[in-house]
């Protein structure tokens, strides 16, 4: 564990006294007892958070360091508060933070972490800093690491319109014959949300590529 903070001190305080063990329970079996839980639900973490992050953001110099600090702390419920801290802070990133957001995905890594941090952080990442798109992502769709893989298909799913329909196919072609679930469901989320935006392209490439019966339902859920 990073040193205490003093920084999120009252946020952590705060955390603790709302725990509940009795509705921990329920949410480490949904996550398959990966990782401990305080017992604190959504609204009522995110009314913490709001309440403490209100005109408190951390310092410029030391954002990444609270970060890591929460994302040291055993229970699940502060790495989603770290999630948050980062779009907080997102006035504070520069084009290296891809990199830290990149160390927090493979770092305790299961989908309710790396979908938000891929979809919301590392999409508006690109929107700001287009021009890195080129070195990281195709990269990204043929790494080792599967939550990377990942990230490279869903980091689009916000673009709508804006969506690169070339590189999305490329990142699914890059996965295909995949075995792995979280690659599958992934790729087939990322074409049920392009087709809301243009369901004949994505017809097409369901009708023409060799996708995992997974992926086509998925992307077909909403269109037929």
């Amino acid at each position: 564990m990073e040193k205490q903070s003093t920084y999120l001190m009252p946020l952590q305080d705060q955390m603790y006294a709302a725990a509940s063990r009795e509705m921990a329970k329920p949410m480490e079996k949904y996550m398959k007892n990966l990782f401990s839980y305080l017992g604190v639900k959504a609204p009522l973490r995110k009314t913490i958070y709001k309440a403490f992050i209100k005109n408190n953001l951390p310092a410029a110099i030391a954002w990444e360091d609270e970060v890591r600090y929460l994302w040291s702390l055993p229970e699940r419920e502060f790495q989603y508060t770290a999630i948050e801290l980062c779009w907080a802070c997102r006035k504070l990133w520069n084009e290296r933070t891809i990199d830290f957001f990149i160390e927090l995905i493979k770092d305790k890594s299961w989908w309710d972490s790396v979908d938000a941090i891929a979809s919301i952080l590392v999409g508006h990442y690109f929107t700001v800093y287009p021009q890195k798109i080129d070195k990281y992502i195709l990269t990204w769709s043929k790494d080792e690491h599967l939550w990377v893989r990942r990230t490279s298909i869903i980091f689009q799913l916000k673009y709508g319109a804006k969506t690169d329909w070339e590189l999305l196919q490329r990142c699914i072609h890059n996965n295909l014959n995949s075995k792995e679930f979280f690659i599958n469901k992934a790729i087939g989320w990322a074409l049920r949300q392009y087709a809301k935006t243009n369901p004949s392209e994505v017809k097409e490439l369901v009708l023409h590529t060799n996708l995992s019966n997974l992926s086509k339902r998925e992307a077909l859920k909403h269109i037929g």
